[in-house]
């Protein structure tokens, strides 16, 4: 345990690094998977066959296949193919986009299907273009039902980040699996992990709630003081990302 301090404390600045990796590929990869996930939710709502058809075979593509092997097929069999090579951080950023973003537009398009259909009736009646309907009616209804949903695809897409280690990216997983290798003390370079991920996770977590609380403002929702700290169990995920019983 003491060689493991002693070693931890030596390589405070690759943990540093590890660290930052981490929180980039979480950040950028949420990023673009949000992206994603409404411009595929949107397109599978959409009155166009094409539109619908495009996002239903790109969505059971990347739900279809294994992340792992996206994530190795970016990085391995990209570069003979194209002539292209990513960077390992760029192709976990890529490969977690493409896979999170497939399975958040399924939340998008279940939010917008749940939000009453009197909301677009009266948006019609107000003579309110497709596009300012959907920007100013539809989708701030739709968000705070997302936003729970989202929330746990972001702690997934967090836990996601040690298959980086596969693909030679310095992330937390590295600097950690080499201080063990250094020490030979296993339990507490997983512990260590344990206990850093699970800050992160939670720190996520109250982020998100703090969006979401931020968010049923705008909707004039009530909103209690406990809730930046509450935990939801699946079943309430579940009924927020649908709508509940409308």
């Amino acid at each position: 345990m003491s060689d493991f301090l002693s070693a931890f404390v030596d390589g405070l600045p690759q943990l540093r690094s590890g660290l930052w990796v981490t929180v980039q590929a979480t950040v950028l990869g949420a990023l673009l998977a949000l992206l994603l996930s409404f411009v595929l939710g949107l397109m599978s709502v959409s009155r166009l066959l094409v539109a619908r058809g495009v996002s239903r075979v790109v969505v059971e593509f990347f739900r279809g296949t294994s992340l792992y092997i996206q994530l190795f097929w970016l990085y391995y069999a990209m570069p003979p193919l194209t002539g292209y090579e990513l960077t390992p951080l760029l192709c976990g950023v890529v490969a977690f986009g493409l896979n999170y973003g497939a399975y958040g537009s399924e939340v998008v398009r279940g939010a917008i299907s749940s939000v009453p259909r009197a909301q677009y009736e009266a948006a019609v009646a107000l003579n309110m273009t497709p596009l300012y309907r959907m920007r100013k009616v539809i989708i701030p209804q739709a968000w705070v039902q997302m936003i729970p949903s989202f929330t746990n695809l972001l702690i997934q897409l967090l836990k996601c980040t040690p298959l980086l280690w596969l693909i030679s990216a310095a992330d937390l997983m590295t600097v950690i699996q080499q201080l063990r290798d250094r020490t030979g003390e296993t339990l507490s370079a997983y512990m260590t992990l344990l206990a850093a991920y699970f800050v992160l996770a939670y720190a996520l977590t109250l982020l998100m709630n703090l969006l979401e609380r931020s968010a049923k403002r705008r909707l004039g929702l009530a909103t209690g003081a406990g809730s930046l700290l509450r935990s939801r169990s699946a079943t309430e995920a579940v009924a927020s990302a649908t709508g509940g019983a409308r």
